[in-house]
């Protein structure tokens, strides 16, 4: 005779059934190639570190990594997509520090930037550069903040992306502090942005240290000061924005790597895997560390975390300067 389960049985069952499928599911991930979107234009800073994470990443993984560039919004476009994926791990979103700062500033977003995905890895931090033409007036920090005064509205600066990026609020939040008033000018990327520096359509730039560090080398631009608590070690030279005009300011670029909401766990941690031995390739700490980038490599509990904490603050930053886009 056969006697039904009981409901804690049943509930069991349904457990046991879930978590075998979840290991089968890791088992054979990935079955074919794993897209990573990036948020932005190919050439910026998320766009170089994810390549040279996704060469060593697809090794690892046995399959292709494709970078799929999706600009635009301040990478709510490339968040919406990821989304609608599904979530079986080979969809993933290459997060920037902006996307902290998302939800508040997009009041019409269609998903939450926290809660529609699974903290898969923080992979890097990255120094903020705030940079001008090498033919510009301007040889300090102070210098720029003391024209701005002399006459309002008439400068003109990027933050990288435009938007969302932290390169972008952490110039607005400097701005605010220092009462300038600097006309922002939004890009789809940081390459588009540096293009415009590069030839004179705007006076200054703020963005990572990544992307800037190419043309100081150059000599087609100059680094006025970087936004982190300390002096980064490839820019000795170059103060912090605390040391020249402002102190205890400090503000940096965060990268890392989110799947769908839903992702099997099994799933996460074998994409957590991969990607933080990819980051301890010495090759790939050379690369990255030539940018400027320091590892971070938590895992995807500690990254839940930190991108809570990330939210509550640059959405305090938006809410405070009444910033928000339509």
């Amino acid at each position: 005779m056969k006697f039904p389960l009981a409901p804690c049985a049943q509930a069991l069952s349904a457990c046991v059934l879930v978590m075998a499928a979840g290991a089968a599911a890791a088992q054979s991930f990935p079955t074919r190639p794993v897209t990573l979107v990036v948020p932005f234009a190919p050439g910026g800073g998320a766009d170089v570190v994810a390549r040279i994470l996704t060469q060593e990443t697809a090794r690892r993984l046995g399959q292709p990594m494709i970078v799929d560039n999706r600009a635009g919004a301040g990478g709510s476009i490339a968040a919406a997509a990821v989304t609608k994926a599904d979530a079986d791990g080979h969809t993933l979103l290459f997060v920037t520090a902006g996307h902290a700062g998302m939800k508040a500033l997009y009041s019409k977003l269609a998903f939450d930037p926290v809660g529609d995905f699974t903290p898969i890895i923080g992979l890097t931090t990255l120094p903020i550069v705030i940079a001008v033409n090498a033919q510009s007036k301007y040889r300090t920090l102070q210098d720029l903040v003391d024209d701005a005064r002399q006459h309002p509205g008439r400068l003109n600066c990027a933050g990288g992306g435009g938007g969302a990026t932290v390169t972008n609020l952490a110039f607005e939040l400097m701005k605010s502090k220092l009462k300038l008033d600097i006309a922002a000018v939004p890009y789809k990327g940081s390459a588009p942005a540096i293009t415009a520096l590069l030839g004179g359509e705007i006076d200054c730039d703020s963005d990572a240290a990544a992307v800037v560090l190419p043309f100081l080398q150059s000599g087609k631009l100059r680094a006025l000061a970087v936004m982190g608590a300390q002096r980064s070690p490839l820019l000795p030279e170059v103060p912090t924005v605390a040391e020249t005009v402002l102190p205890e300011f400090s503000a940096s670029v965060w990268y890392g790597v989110l799947a769908p909401r839903g992702t099997p766990q099994p799933v996460v941690d074998k994409l957590h895997r991969a990607l933080s031995a990819s980051l301890a390739v010495p090759e790939v700490t050379q690369r990255l560390g030539a940018l400027t980038a320091e590892r971070m490599d938590s895992g995807p509990a500690a990254f839940g975390r930190f991108i809570e904490a990330e939210t509550r603050r640059w959405s305090d930053v938006i809410r405070q300067l009444g910033l928000q886009t339509e």
